[in-house]
């Protein structure tokens, strides 16, 4: 590991890792169930028996204490094996998103300095017209998925996992709590950055809601006791695995030695969804917004007696908000779970939350304040409650190590105020006399229209409450008046038609004027991605461009 990866910070060689975890889980679990992935399902035993083959495979190759390790998957077992396999082995595993281009890709792993990738088989050819420019990678892992043959240049993945055995692999440097995961942030302002987790920081920040949290006095025979006490929650990752919020989720479902169910198709099938929640008794849930949550709603709206969903008892949402609307109708479906709305990023986990259940709705972009959060005004100071200030978002305490290889933008995320180091991942909002937080958006792409500051976020929400709208997305367009000009592009929803003039009342009448937008742009689609998110970039250039300018 060397120096400028860490940044100059340094962690104790102490702490809790996920191996030691997850090895002890297969002790106590046995033959209960780690994975689900349609048909197949696999034991907590034959989980860690193909990661200790995997494990080995690796260490045959050559790879070095702290080696990078990309994962160039769809959702599958094949993903959390892989994490297990190099947690096993004290490497770090690296996301890598399966939309990105060659080039991207080229970037992705000679950023991270990938020495082995793990790549479904439909991706071998793009791989070949890139491999000769990828000198670090030691290994290539081939999963089969019935498109392509394993190349002779990469090690089947079936075979590598047949050199398992019950016997725990480790290398011969050992593991530590300093261990790190990285978590690659795609987008719109920038490069991929890689977001540097040490694993017991993350452990003790997942751990929080276990029923027994990994602090600093539990040890691991009172952890092991309370694992084979309890019956392990059955997690669903609606999101890929390849972005924060399906990953994230899914490795605190297996440290409660708990289950995960991957779906089989890489297209969003929300009667796949619903059929695997009611088949496996899927009692977590974890989406990404409206974009997965609205086709659930439509579905058990035309099907309300279809699917048996009594097992689920949280649907969580992380990464984007979500309408209201959408949420009190998911309830009137499923009267006894809870919708758990969190507010977190990549750099800066358990910013804030909203619970919303049958009885008790919360409001959209409205949360609880995390207990390590902090709302920061751009001069440093504190916002207090009921000011109406605006400053940024962010959490003390339990923090990354920063951003792989770039000082100068962990510098800029992890500042040290006033002798206290904080994550400011960019988003503003307020603080109310109650002490709950309004989100109001990304700064990156706050709007100033007229000397005024408007998030396109709450513009979103309050487009989207409109029936006749699918999805929105608001942008600031250059303006000669005003500097700029807010902009709405929106997709109506199926079977209605949209207004410009009479949407642009509805958000008038919710909104400050001066936040609605000046004009609607339609579109047949938004394309989000996978993870919820949208492309600000992309549609600000296409609104600034068909626009026209007023007068």
């Amino acid at each position: 590991m060397t120096d400028d990866s860490l940044i100059g910070y340094t962690v104790p060689m102490t702490g809790w890792n996920y191996a030691d975890l997850w090895e002890t889980c297969a002790e106590v679990r046995g033959d209960k169930l780690a994975q689900i992935h349609g048909d197949d399902k696999i034991s907590w035993t034959d989980f860690n028996r193909r990661a200790n083959g995997l494990a080995k495979t690796m260490l045959d190759a050559g790879v070095e204490r702290q080696d990078k390790v990309a994962q160039y998957l769809y959702n599958c077992p094949e993903y959390l094996q892989g994490v297990f396999a190099c947690f096993k082995d004290s490497l770090v595993p690296v996301n890598t998103n399966y939309r990105y281009a060659e080039n991207e890709l080229l970037y992705l792993w000679d950023n991270s300095d990938a020495a082995v990738v793990m790549f479904h088989g439909i991706f071998t050819p793009t791989i070949e017209t890139i491999r000769e420019r990828c000198p670090k990678v030691k290994l290539w892992l081939h999963v089969e998925d019935g498109s392509e043959p394993c190349p002779e240049w990469a090690t089947p993945w079936e075979d590598a996992c047949a050199a398992g055995t019950e016997d725990n692999v480790s290398a011969a440097w050992g593991r530590s709590g300093d261990d790190l995961w990285f978590l690659y942030t795609g987008g719109t302002t920038g490069m991929p950055k890689g977001v540097m987790w040490t694993q017991h920081d993350l452990l003790m920040l997942g751990s929080r809601t276990h029923p027994l949290p990994l602090g600093p006095d539990v040890t691991m025979e009172q952890w092991r006791a309370t694992l084979a006490d309890s019956a392990g929650p059955v997690g669903l990752p609606g999101a890929p695995l390849m972005h924060g919020t399906g990953q994230i989720t899914s490795l605190s479902q297996l440290t409660q030695g708990g289950t995960v169910v991957t779906l089989t198709q890489r297209a969003y099938d929300v009667d796949e969804l619903l059929t695997a929640i009611e088949n496996n008794s899927v009692s977590n849930l974890v989406i990404v917004g409206d974009v997965f949550a609205r086709p659930i709603l439509e579905a058990l709206d035309a099907n309300p007696d279809h699917w048996d969903l009594s097992s689920v008892k949280l649907i969580m949402s992380s990464g984007v908000m979500w309408s209201q609307d959408i949420k009190e109708r998911l309830l009137d479906h499923m009267p006894t779970m809870m919708i758990y709305d969190a507010l977190s990023s990549s750099e800066a986990l358990g910013m804030g939350a909203s619970f919303s259940t049958k009885e008790n709705i919360s409001t959209t972009a409205k949360f609880d304040l995390g207990d390590r959060a902090v709302v920061i005004r751009d001069d440093g100071e504190l916002v207090k409650p009921g000011s109406g200030d605006l400053g940024r978002l962010g959490v003390q305490g339990t923090l990354p190590v920063g951003y792989y290889k770039d000082e100068a933008k962990t510098e800029a995320t992890f500042p040290t105020i006033n002798g206290v180091r904080y994550s400011l991942p960019g988003d503003y909002a307020t603080v109310e006399a109650d002490g709950t937080i309004s989100l109001l958006g990304r700064g990156s792409v706050c709007i100033n229209t007229g000397g005024e500051k408007v998030f396109p976020e709450e513009v979103e929400e309050a487009l989207k409450t409109s029936e006749d709208v699918e999805d929105a997305i608001a942008v600031g367009v250059p303006d000669d008046r005003f500097g700029q000009r807010v902009v709405a592009v929106v997709e109506n929803r199926a079977g209605s038609t949209v207004d410009p003039t009479e949407l642009i009342d509805h958000v008038k009448g919710s909104l400050a004027h001066y936040k609605a937008p000046k004009q609607i742009l339609l579109v047949e689609s938004l394309t989000r991605a996978a993870n919820g998110k949208i492309d600000y970039k992309k549609w600000s250039t296409y609104a600034a461009e068909n626009a026209p300018d007023l007068d």
